[in-house]
């Protein structure tokens, strides 16, 4: 994966794009050095919704593995409190 600073995303705005689309390649957009964004290619066929369709059926799945092994009776601010003393 290829780093381009802010500034060069800026002095290159129709360039960069071109090559994400063109060559599929991901970048990470570099402000003074330190990583601020992710731009990767588009997914063919697929629309933002289907992808936020996606993302919300993984999260309700993982609530629901959460939530078969809660204890019950057992808070959110205990479970992180025992957390924290077992590191």
């Amino acid at each position: 994966m290829n780093n381009v600073s802010a500034r060069e995303l800026k002095r290159h705005t129709g360039s960069i794009p071109r090559m994400v689309r063109e060559e599929g390649k991901e970048l990470v957009i570099t402000y003074r050095g330190v990583p601020t964004a992710h731009i990767v290619p588009a997914r063919s066929g697929e629309t933002a919704e289907k992808v936020f369709e996606s993302v919300w059926m993984e999260m309700d799945r993982l609530a629901k593995e959460i939530g078969r092994k809660w204890g019950k009776g057992a808070s959110v601010e205990e479970a992180v409190r025992q957390q924290r003393r077992e590191l």
